[in-house]
């Protein structure tokens, strides 16, 4: 047996020096990006996510109370109208100490976990769509939820953060290797159809638009071949001239009242009809603080994805221009981070994060105002929803963390 082993050869001189060289480097690096990761954060990026967080959170009270009042009026303990804000509150502080300790976390070390929690996504998400499950839960004709009794999440919302981390990770050590289409182009494509599969049977269409588009950009960003991004536009653009000429038989009730949702106003363009009268009805100043009408049932999911009509017809178009313009500053703040992020992986890290936040806010703003055909998504910062909430500021103390760790920019 013995004579069967390959000698192993002796390393040279010159070898062994390279090899303590690179280890002296790695190490210094190590130690540069610990000193680093204790400098000061971006105040106004979190002042931004505080500001939306509590404004959020007064609406969501404002927007809940009726709906809260009615469901449990024939509880046990009666009347409880805060029940909606009480549970948002506290996902809230939970989010914000969550955000504050993943912002005193050296973002580097998130590498290690990009790839385990890029499987565990997967693996919820199909337990999700599992006929059967008894942890599945279903509301409004969508299994979307896994938990126990009322302990319930959404896996896609870890879905969205594993894409960006992984995504992140991969991107940022493939440099160049971005333009061979079999390492920078394929693998990604496939998580994300794989993903994408899963979401669209729960059904999650929203969701699966936030993810691949999210995808997309940090795919662009990470330096692919620009005929790929021509692909995508006309592939989206294609689907849609064919769902709109009928060639593609899903989801025409909803582009139909879309078009004219007073078609129906009792029927399927209901939700869309009440949307538009709230907003109508706020005008330039609104009807004051808490005198919403609309949310006295009359419309569906007030107090979640339609958040944003109550807040025109009790702000008007004053309030919900200045709100539009604290997101808009939040997006372009984490834009600036990213530009001068320390490194490619922190630069990707914080250009999914933020592209996640502005294309969930366009998309709610858009569907609310009936820019846009319905579909289930939320309002970041504002619209009900625990796990969503919590998630969201975790990924602001991410955004925070390599805030941390920016380049030093020039003064005068």
């Amino acid at each position: 047996m013995a004579a069967l082993r390959q000698r192993r050869r002796p390393m040279s001189r010159e070898e062994a020096l390279r090899r303590q060289e690179q280890k002296r480097q790695i190490e210094e690096k190590r130690r540069e990006s610990y000193e680093l990761s204790k400098g000061p954060i971006d105040v106004p990026f979190c002042l931004l996510v505080l500001m939306l967080t509590a404004i959020g959170l007064i609406m969501l009270m404002s927007a809940s109370f009726p709906s809260a009042y009615y469901e449990t009026v024939l509880s046990k303990k009666g009347p409880q109208p805060l029940k909606y804000f009480t549970r948002q509150a506290v996902f809230a502080v939970a989010g914000l100490v969550a955000m504050v300790f993943i912002s005193r976390i050296n973002y580097q070390r998130l590498r290690g976990a990009a790839k385990l929690l890029l499987y565990v996504a997967i693996v919820l998400l199909a337990l999700v769509v599992i006929p059967g499950n008894p942890l599945a839960h279903t509301a409004n004709n969508a299994t979307r939820w896994l938990g126990i009794g009322s302990l319930t999440f959404q896996p896609s919302e870890i879905a969205k953060m594993a894409v960006v981390l992984y995504f992140a990770d991969t991107i940022s050590r493939k440099k160049n290797k971005m333009q061979d289409n079999r390492y920078g182009v394929w693998p990604y494509l496939l998580i994300l159809g794989v993903i994408s599969v899963l979401m669209l049977l729960e059904p999650h269409l929203s969701g699966t638009v936030l993810i691949f588009g999210t995808g997309a950009i940090m795919l662009f960003v990470g330096g692919i071949r620009w005929y790929w991004v021509a692909a995508a536009f006309g592939a989206v653009g294609t689907v849609a001239l064919l769902m709109f000429k009928g060639v593609i038989t899903y989801g025409q009730s909803r582009i139909a009242m879309w078009l004219d949702p007073f078609i129906d106003p009792r029927g399927d363009g209901y939700q869309l009809s009440q949307s538009l009268i709230s907003i109508g009805s706020g005008g330039l100043w609104g009807l004051g603080f808490g005198k919403s009408r609309q949310k006295f049932l009359y419309l569906p999911e007030e107090h979640n994805d339609f958040i944003f009509a109550i807040i025109c017809e009790e702000l008007g178009l004053i309030g919900a221009s200045i709100i539009i313009l604290l997101f808009m500053a939040l997006i372009l703040r984490g834009y600036w981070i990213a530009m001068h992020a320390r490194d490619r992986f922190g630069s990707l890290l914080v250009v999914g994060i933020v592209t996640l936040i502005a294309m969930q806010t366009f998309l709610n703003i858009a569907v609310v105002t009936g820019t846009v055909p319905t579909t289930g998504i939320s309002l970041p910062f504002f619209s009900y929803g625990g796990t969503a909430l919590a998630m969201q500021l975790a990924e602001m103390g991410v955004v925070l963390s390599v805030s941390r760790q920016m380049k030093p920019t020039k003064s005068g």
